[in-house]
């Protein structure tokens, strides 16, 4: 297939009846007052995923670990990356490998100054080579973030996009978008929007 309907197929705005095939799978988070309220039971699957966040550190990465873990044991035969994008800080290999996450597996990717992030973050996600991609940044228009989203399902792997607070007032076509707040040595969890579910919070959820 070529020419103008091949070009139609690949236009970012089109919608294909495939693409809700694996819509009800779920990754469970390992947080049970967490998963009671999504969808499913867990983060959903090859999509994206925003979490807003005050600051970087205050326990985001964390609350992802059991479903990095389990993402990254899905394909022992052939393991695929996380890949994180323009991470706040390098993540640290002793850390990462006490989270029970392989080290060897982990590629960081600093995009070049005048390389758009969130087109790095799309290639990545539609490769098929990451389990899960990690990627900052602020601004980031609807049309870009639908693009994450099709990349995510197209590769089949889960994206997680970290953004200031600021935008949570913002229409978004990510299939779970998440506002988080320290509290002591927890968090709190504000479901801002969810795939067939309804928004909801989440008070003093232990992650530590």
């Amino acid at each position: 297939m070529n020419g103008p309907l091949e070009e139609l197929l690949r236009h970012p705005a089109l919608w294909r009846g495939d693409s809700m095939a694996d819509a009800s799978t779920t990754i469970p988070t390992g947080f049970r007052r967490l998963d009671e309220r999504l969808p499913g039971g867990g983060w959903p699957a090859s999509t994206l995923i925003e979490l807003l966040v005050p600051a970087p550190g205050v326990g985001e990465l964390r609350l992802l670990v059991p479903a990095l873990r389990a993402l990254s044991a899905e394909r022992p035969d052939a393991p695929r990356w996380l890949a994180w994008l323009a991470p706040p800080y390098l993540p640290y290999a002793p850390a990462l490998a006490d989270a029970g996450l392989d080290p060897a597996h982990s590629l960081v990717i600093r995009p070049r100054p005048g390389l758009d992030l969130l087109w790095a973050m799309e290639q990545a996600l539609r490769s098929g080579a990451c389990a899960a991609v990690l990627g900052w940044t602020s601004a980031a228009s609807d049309q870009a973030l639908r693009r994450l989203k099709l990349a995510a399902a197209e590769g089949q792997s889960l994206g997680f996009l970290f953004r200031p607070p600021c935008h949570h007032h913002e229409s978004s076509p990510a299939a779970l978008r998440l506002l988080l707040t320290a509290r002591n040595n927890g968090l709190d969890i504000e479901i801002l929007k969810s795939r067939g579910g309804s928004p909801a919070r989440i008070d003093g959820l232990p992650i530590h």
